[in-house]
């Protein structure tokens, strides 16, 4: 292969790599403004530890915790995903599917404790995110 083909790779790869720090950067973010959500219910109630039984509290907490247990995954993926090669317009999907469909999960849990379009729309988004990143690491992995 010619030099300034792997020069090319080398730049669509750094690309897809800063589109990756974006939606990380987000997702970090997004995580900090839940934390401070949880952290202030805990002041104003003044709960230094677990929830209190406070209805508000235990909203708080679930909305942090149901985000933080989706975000490793979406993590890995979009690390890995730029340095297999992957199109930057798939990296924008898993970041911006899941983004989307966090703040809606939030949105919907922060409304109501249950079903709602937030929480299920987001569900949808997130879990849409997750499928497409598995089918473009598999693809990657199984080298088709």
């Amino acid at each position: 292969m010619p030099v300034f083909m792997e020069d090319i790779k080398a730049l669509a790869m750094l690309g897809s790599l800063r589109i990756s720090a974006l939606y990380i950067a987000l997702i970090i973010i997004l995580s900090i403004v839940l934390t401070a959500r949880v952290i202030r219910q805990r002041r104003s109630k003044l709960i230094g530890i677990g929830d209190g039984g406070d209805k508000a509290m235990i909203r708080a907490i679930r909305i942090h915790g149901n985000y933080s247990e989706q975000v490793p995954y979406t993590l890995a993926a979009l690390i890995l995903l730029p340095l297999l090669g992957t199109s930057a317009y798939v990296i924008h999907a898993v970041g911006a599917l899941f983004l989307l469909g966090r703040l809606g999960h939030a949105y919907g849990l922060t409304h109501t404790s249950g079903s709602s379009v937030g929480r299920v729309g987001g569900m949808v988004l997130t879990f849409t995110s997750h499928a497409v990143a598995i089918l473009f690491l598999l693809r990657a992995a199984l080298n088709l």
